[in-house]
């Protein structure tokens, strides 16, 4: 490509309302542009690496016997109700009627659909096994979109989907897919982590992420500084190592605590720790209000309440809410004698004479013990703190932040048993089909890549998903011979179908290699004065080396450079 001829811009300062490093580079590198909050143009050299990207990824499930089909976008709402997942998403759904009041909406994730493309194939259990897959775009309707392309509300997605007869099958068809992301995720040149996940709305036996590690991750991932053990934080368990305690159980006390009512209030006017106290978390769970009782030194897990709660959605409740419950102000809710159902942390079955809110204004109990209210279950409520025990081996926890790049899926038969897709087996009888689910964010994984591949100047893209991986770039376009041999080198590659750009705009010197350095072009030929005694510049741009190089000799090592 010649960028005289091109649609190409880059930007000298920083993108503005951009609020990571990223999505930052990729919008001064003229990759993408913000066209509302969480959508977002991909532009003609943005365009280039997610091609890449996408190919990556073609190549590799196609390696796996994946079949490529494509899905529609918008799509009858009622094919969502039938499998029980359109209330389960809820506001995230994009939703709209059409001019027959027909209900549709757009696609935040195919499941359903491809059931029902299976069932039109998957009559007898000789029928399968088999892999679709599709490059489609998602929307989801995201209360904060942020970091760029991480959080959006339209995306592309590659999603994968595999049906087997029974449980064995579906392990065979996992384990190629796990495979197959492994090298997807290595040649996009991704340092990355697989960690077992919450299955969330989509359901199913078992979830792993594959998380890319990064400052801007919205994900916890939680590793061990002894074993191999990785988890995502939502669903990491709290080992219980608490001990009981050895004190002897007082008699409930009322106490006035005026103007405390934060646990860091409640702790400095009793003079005592935060693990002394049992906190009172209320939330609205799918309408109706729950307490979840945990140790005043920790955080309640919402995805583990959720889970337990067999709920979809849940947030705090309103001032109302909590004063309907408590009879009292917000901040002095306690499990004794308040009118809501009580969840309780199992750690708390260990303390004794505990702080807890009153349900009275400007009043906390003190000396409270487990006899004295009545949970309805005692489960794993807390998030895990790093140093916290490793469920597998006992040493401390360690946390990364990571962005979620792909996801693979056990699905097995909750989709066909709602979607009504079975098979013949050879008795004749009628069987659910099994099936698993896998997901890629072409675009996160652009993102993640940036944030992972950059330095002061720009990108660093890995050879694989570079734009180009050859900048050709006369300094004097004044210079017949440097023109020339541009042009010759440039000419070469396109014979030979090298993916190269020429920079010949009539620019400064150092605005063309700026830019060659902010859109992230592994190699770059500069032809300057040197030409006089037939020497090139060879520059790298993952090393930031520099060599001469002899005409003659430049013609192989560009060949080097396209057969890596």
């Amino acid at each position: 490509m010649k960028l005289s001829q091109s649609f190409f811009y880059t930007l000298r300062e920083n993108a503005k309302d951009e609020d990571s490093v990223s999505s930052n580079l990729l919008v001064r590198a003229g990759m993408i542009k913000k066209c509302s909050n969480g959508i977002y143009m991909i532009m003609p050299m943005g365009k280039k690496v997610l091609s890449k990207v996408e190919n990556i990824i073609r190549e590799e499930m196609d390696a796996k016997d994946a079949q490529e089909l494509l899905m529609p976008a918008l799509i009858p709402e009622d094919v969502y109700v039938q499998s029980g997942r359109r209330e389960a998403f809820g506001s995230n759904m994009f939703s709209l009627s059409d001019r027959y009041n027909k209900r549709y909406v757009l696609g935040p994730t195919h499941e359903e659909l491809f059931a029902v493309a299976s069932s039109m194939d998957g009559k007898s259990y000789k029928d399968f096994p088999y892999n679709l897959y599709q490059i489609q775009t998602k929307y989801r309707d995201e209360t904060r979109p942020r970091y760029g392309l991480i959080r959006v509300r339209e995306f592309i997605m590659k999603d994968a989907y595999t049906f087997d007869v029974d449980e064995a099958g579906l392990d065979v068809a996992y384990n190629k897919m796990y495979d197959a992301y492994c090298r997807i995720m290595d040649r996009l040149g991704l340092e990355y982590k697989i960690v077992k996940a919450d299955t969330g709305a989509m359901g199913g036996l078992l979830s792993e992420e594959y998380q890319a590690l990064s400052s801007i991750g919205e994900d916890v991932v939680v590793g061990c500084e002894g074993c191999d053990y990785s988890s995502n934080l939502e669903i990491t368990e709290v080992v219980d190592i608490m001990e009981d305690s050895c004190e002897k159980e007082l008699s409930m006390e009322i106490v006035d605590t005026p103007n405390a009512k934060t646990i860091e209030e409640v702790a400095a006017f009793f003079g005592k720790k935060e693990s002394d106290f049992v906190k009172t978390l209320l939330y609205n769970v799918d309408g109706k209000v729950i307490a979840f009782c945990i140790p005043g030194d920790r955080e309640l897990n919402e995805t583990k309440a959720l889970k337990l709660l067999g709920a979809n959605e849940m947030e705090m409740a309103s001032f109302e809410e909590v004063e309907k419950v408590t009879h009292a102000r917000v901040g002095f809710a306690g499990p004794v004698g308040i009118d809501c159902p009580v969840y309780m942390d199992r750690q708390i079955k260990h303390m004794k004479n505990f702080i807890v809110g009153a349900n009275q204004s400007d009043r906390h109990i003190k000396n409270v013990n487990c006899k004295d209210f009545e949970p309805v279950e005692v489960a794993d409520l807390c998030q895990v703190k790093e140093g916290d025990i490793c469920p597998k081996c006992g040493k401390k926890l360690t946390f990364q932040h990571g962005i979620e790049v792909g996801n693979l899926f056990k699905l097995g038969t909750k989709y066909s048993k709602s979607m009504n897709l079975y098979y013949t087996d050879a008795n004749n009888q009628l069987q659910p089909v099994w099936m698993g689910s896998y997901g890629i964010g072409l675009e996160r994984c652009m993102a993640a890549v940036a944030d992972q591949h950059h330095d002061d100047f720009g990108i660093k893209w890995p050879v694989e998903i570079a734009p180009f991986r050859l900048a050709i770039v006369p300094v004097s376009l004044k210079d017949e011979e440097q023109v020339k041999i541009a042009n010759d080198l440039y000419e070469f590659c396109k014979e030979h179908k090298f993916d190269v750009i020429l920079d010949d705009r009539n620019e400064r010197p150092g605005v063309k290699f700026k830019d060659m350095e902010l859109i992230g072009i592994p190699y770059r030929i500069t032809v300057g004065r040197g030409i006089k005694e037939g020497k090139l510049e060879w520059t790298d741009r993952y090393t930031s080396e520099k060599i001469e190089i002899t005409i003659e000799d430049v013609y192989s090592e560009i060949e080097k450079v396209f057969v890596m």
